[in-house]
């Protein structure tokens, strides 16, 4: 068959160790033979990242904005064993939270769903989907390694002077020190991501911190959050008859787990990163999990939730064979295709991400299944590595096509 046209560029970020691998194993048996691929390509493997000062994912970022499409595999983002390990120049921020706040976007996270996984909280019916503030906190934090007794203030300067002073802790030994910041801008595109996506799926929203402790920090998100439903969307929310509320985020966790699913539950940025977790693995796999970073001025990225599965990474350079799960990777592909065709008006493009979809959700519900989904799912299963696995949805896409 004739390989299928790409208009314009999706911005292509490739990643590290397993995902790595599977990113070219996708691209070969899935994408390449029946796509002609149109990519602005940006490594972003921690070597890279390293020789670069990484200078290539803040390029990376600049080029969603341009393309308006990018797809990202999972990157290391280095604590200081990593450090020793690559032989890093300094200790790099996450690409994840670099990219985010070039984008000031919001991530929606939805686990995928296969009629032979059944999710661990049996109450659950629909997906749950995780959307997480893609900006500030402790990924965009400063930090100090307190040596000795001192004290910490939290000082802040106007262009005409300090305003603001206040002792955080007279340290009376060694310690540790962390600033945190955000912005009201960003707190204002992440609700009205959120509210608008709330819209477009028609599902409830509920908003979780922890304002009762955080009487500054978190509460200025719950005001926003307010202020912004009532005033322009409230009755927009009656009209879809869906609701949003409010509610503290230990709250939010026993409601979740109490619920059957279906709704939006909007988190800050750390909240949000460990929810998405809990909520995927409790679905299934860390593995089935969808990502995609709106901004609210149209750009989107699309990645998996999961890391870089670096365990099976180790096996795999001595040789041994995996069973990797690469679904995720899979759909942030599929994302990423479907977002160009409907941005370029080219259905052909749109189909192809259907139905690779499709044939991802077909292989795994006829039994054939990677490792991680062999102890979960029900009925008769055949486990397989992860070559055999892509190849066994390039049998049932062929079919389709």
């Amino acid at each position: 068959m004739e390989k299928i046209k790409m208009l314009n560029p999706i911005v292509e970020m490739d990643g590290d160790e397993m995902t790595r691998i599977l990113w070219k194993m996708i691209k070969e048996e899935l994408l390449e033979p029946f796509v002609e691929l149109n990519c602005e390509y940006y490594d972003l493997g921690l070597p890279h990242r390293d020789e670069t000062n990484d200078k290539v994912t803040f390029d990376a970022g600049e080029a969603i904005k341009k393309h308006h499409v990018g797809v990202k595999c999972a990157t290391i983002t280095p604590n200081a064993q990593r450090v020793e390990e690559y032989k890093l120049h300094e200790m790099w921020k996450s690409p994840n939270g670099t990219i985010r706040a070039i984008l000031d976007g919001t991530v929606f996270r939805a686990p995928i769903l296969v009629k032979n996984v059944s999710p661990a909280v049996k109450s659950w019916k629909a997906p749950i989907t995780i959307a997480r503030h893609a900006y500030g906190d402790v990924y965009k934090g400063t930090e100090y390694r307190v040596p000795s007794e001192g004290k910490a203030e939290l000082v802040f300067t106007t262009n005409e002077g300090e305003i603001f002073r206040e002792t955080i802790y007279d340290f009376e030994c060694a310690g540790v020190l962390q600033g945190l910041y955000n912005k009201d801008s960003s707190i204002i595109s992440f609700a009205k991501s959120c509210f608008e996506y709330a819209l477009s799926t028609k599902q409830d929203l509920w908003f979780s911190t922890k304002d009762t402790i955080s009487k500054k920090y978190d509460q200025t998100f719950k005001l926003i959050f307010q202020d912004i439903f009532e005033k322009e969307y409230k009755e927009k929310f009656d009209k879809a008859g869906i609701e949003y509320f409010y509610t503290l985020i230990d709250d939010a966790v026993a409601r979740v787990i109490r619920s059957e699913g279906g709704f939006i539950w909007a988190c800050k940025n750390y909240d949000g990163d460990v929810m998405s977790d809990m909520v995927s693995t409790a679905f299934g796999s860390l593995a089935m999990m969808t990502s995609v970073l709106v901004s609210p001025d149209g750009n989107f990225e699309y990645e998996a939730a999961h890391g870089t599965v670096t365990r099976h990474y180790y096996r795999y350079l001595k040789g041994e064979e995996t069973s990797t799960n690469p679904i995720a990777t899979i759909f942030a592909w599929t994302g990423a295709l479907r977002k160009r065709g409907e941005l370029d008006s080219t259905p052909d493009l749109v189909n192809f991400a259907d139905k690779l979809e499709a044939a991802c959700i077909d292989t795994i519900e006829s039994g054939i299944v990677t490792k991680d989904l062999a102890l979960l799912a029900e009925g008769e299963t055949t486990s397989v590595n992860s070559a055999d696995f892509l190849k066994a949805i390039r049998a049932n896409l062929e079919k389709s096509l």
